[in-house]
């Protein structure tokens, strides 16, 4: 069954149970869960995170805590495990579960300040962890912000759509006490700095048409100028926002891309339409690219940005 708009939710955990021969013995410590911003279905790889979690509820940590727990006890892990879950309302499926590190180990050791990588390998080799002095989850008192490093400008016409296909190339962190500010200073180390002024280009699917208002006033009270296709923005003026039309590339001109291209444009905002994209859509964020032009494709992801922006704006980078 696909989710729509589920939540997705990466778990590392570290335990020596395995060593033990009643399951109820040993110690579970959750190194870090890992909410994703994206929604669930972009592969973990490409996905940007936030540690620790900003949206879920206590009931909803709970659980997932319970289960990992309860899974690492079943599967008798000596070492690491890696859990990815999907969140819907109060209800939070399994999607794998894997009895060994992850990509996002490094991240989360450095975040709380444990070598997991180091320890697990010792426990493997014996030790355990009340042994090694790690036996409670540590929260950091900051927020880490993963964000995924891609190699779109090196080619030319590729499409930038995230899917469960991994693309990215490498990742940087963000670190801050204001989790918006956390999330621009990851935006910068990946290439992409948020922009603190000028035009947002938004133009959504039908499926985010009745969310895309929320994102759009959020832009403009931060002062930005608004400017979509006709569909998009007959839902913006029936919200109350002023936006200024452009053509469709089918239409006539000046369209999106003459726009990014004369450098009018300094955000953009395109959820794809489907499975199969359109061909426009396709050369809308590919020029998005080429321009160096900040691109999300998410609405979770413009929000994000939206908040980075309004911390910024009221503190800098600190």
């Amino acid at each position: 069954k696909f989710l729509e708009d589920a939540t997705e939710v990466d778990v590392d955990c570290i335990t020596d149970v395995g060593q033990f021969s009643n399951p109820s013995q040993g110690t579970i410590v959750i190194g870090g869960m890992l909410e994703h911003i994206e929604f669930a279905g972009v592969h973990s790889g490409d996905a940007a995170m936030v540690l620790p979690p900003h949206t879920l509820s206590e009931k909803v940590m709970s659980l997932i805590r319970e289960y990992t727990h309860a899974m690492a006890r079943e599967l008798k892990v000596i070492g690491l495990m890696n859990v990815q879950y999907a969140v819907k309302g109060d209800t939070v499926y399994v999607l794998e579960v894997n009895p060994r590190a992850s990509r996002t180990v490094p991240f989360v050791s450095k975040a709380i300040g444990v070598p997991l990588a180091k320890l697990a390998a010792k426990i493997m080799a014996g030790s355990n962890l009340k042994q090694l002095g790690l036996t409670q989850e540590i929260w950091p008192k900051y927020w880490a912000v993963k964000e995924s490093v891609f190699p779109f400008n090196r080619f030319h016409g590729q499409d930038i759509l995230l899917s469960p296909e991994m693309r990215s190339t490498g990742e940087v962190m963000g670190l801050d006490a204001d989790l918006g500010i956390a999330y621009a200073k990851s935006q910068m180390a990946a290439g992409a700095p948020l922009p603190m002024g000028g035009c947002v280009f938004i133009s959504v699917s039908d499926h985010h048409k009745k969310e895309v208002a929320a994102v759009a006033k959020l832009f403009a009270d931060l002062g930005f100028e608004l400017t979509s296709t006709s569909g998009t923005a007959a839902v913006l003026e029936k919200a109350g926002l002023k936006v200024q039309r452009v053509f469709k590339l089918t239409e006539g001109r000046p369209n999106a891309i003459d726009l990014l291209k004369n450098r009018e444009i300094q955000l953009v905002i395109n959820t794809p339409s489907g499975q199969t994209p359109r061909a426009d859509e396709v050369k809308i964020r590919t020029t998005a690219v080429y321009t160096n032009t900040p691109i999300m494709t998410t609405l979770s992801g413009a929000r994000a940005a939206a908040l980075g922006i309004a911390a910024l704006k009221k503190s800098g980078y600190g």
